[in-house]
């Protein structure tokens, strides 16, 4: 698929001698949902400064739908909405003039028809003439996706879009985004819920000290670097485990009823077959098995950790 922003060698170094990002080289392909995870400081906010135009950059170069964000600005900027992770509106503003002033600072016609359109998509039509003082956080956060989407771009920044909205409103916000992957916006999102990325993102890129960490595909991501866990229910509860089942990543719960084993899903065995082989030599009787795939959680605390 053809990339709609392509980023090589991409570096900031502030002032005072930060190095908030180092030699990043990215593809992002056009109608792709792209998650960016990172810890706090890593360059995720500094990275998307960068392609919408507020920081300069110190190295690389951008391009943004074949226009490049330093020399071309003007045209690279008119295709990206950018929501920011912060509510600010103007309080006694109408929701329908706020967007109607945003599409107007990028030079577009008035088009009331098409934010007819961007209202219905978030749920706010219902709400077009009342204060932004009126609204909920949910609410305010979706007038900024608004905002955003007034000139019609074709690459949608989210700074961490769900911060302090409820499961409710979170879940909701996922549709609207899914649905504007589904009309063709590429979407580029931070977040701090990693189900959020797991449950959303085509691809997951991580990122730490400013340098890109890894990008992949999510299903294939968590294939390559999840682990699982097999938990036994024992028929009757042991004081301790035998010798003869001493393996890597067993281990017995307190009330000695549960058998925990962790293994890794790239190796060529998992060990589950030889495990329930020596629960049979030693008289042990299982009740039940159950497995669990690990988190994205633990995917990405992996490979931070791996990275330093």
């Amino acid at each position: 698929m053809k990339a709609i922003i392509e980023v090589r060698d991409l570096s900031k170094t502030y002032a005072s001698g930060t190095h908030a990002l180092e030699g990043v080289t990215l593809d992002i392909a056009e109608g792709e949902i792209l998650a960016l995870l990172g810890p706090n400081g890593a360059g995720k906010t500094t990275f998307i400064s960068i392609l919408c135009g507020l920081v300069t950059p110190s190295g690389g170069r951008a391009l943004v739908g074949g226009h490049d964000i330093m020399r071309d600005y003007r045209a690279a900027r008119a295709l990206i909405g950018l929501v920011p992770q912060e509510i600010a509106v103007e309080p006694f503003e109408r929701v329908m003039d706020t967007l109607r002033f945003s599409r107007g600072l990028f030079g577009k016609p008035p088009d009331d028809t098409h934010l007819e359109r961007v209202l219905r998509a978030l749920t706010l039509w219902d709400k077009r003439d009342a204060r932004l003082n009126e609204l909920s956080g949910g609410m305010k956060r979706r007038v900024l996706i608004g905002k955003a989407l007034s000139h019609g771009p074709r690459v949608l920044f989210l700074d961490e879009p769900t911060a302090g909205v409820d499961v409710t409103l979170r879940r909701e916000m996922w549709a609207v985004v899914r649905d504007l992957r589904a009309s063709g916006v590429t979407i580029i999102l931070t977040t701090h819920y990693l189900e959020e990325a797991e449950e959303m993102a085509d691809r997951i890129g991580i990122i730490d000290r400013g340098q890109l960490l890894l990008v992949e595909e999510t299903a294939r991501l968590m294939h390559e670097f999840g682990r699982k866990r097999l938990t036994v229910e024992l028929a009757e509860p042991l004081a301790a485990l035998p010798a003869g089942l001493a393996q890597e990543g067993l281990a017995l719960s307190p009330d000695g009823r549960h058998v925990s084993y962790d293994y890794d899903t790239r190796a060529d065995r998992s060990g589950i077959a030889r495990l329930l082989a020596g629960f049979a030599a030693e008289g042990i009787a299982v009740r039940d098995l159950e497995t669990e795939q690990s988190s994205l959680e633990e995917v990405f605390l992996r490979l931070v950790e791996e990275g330093r």
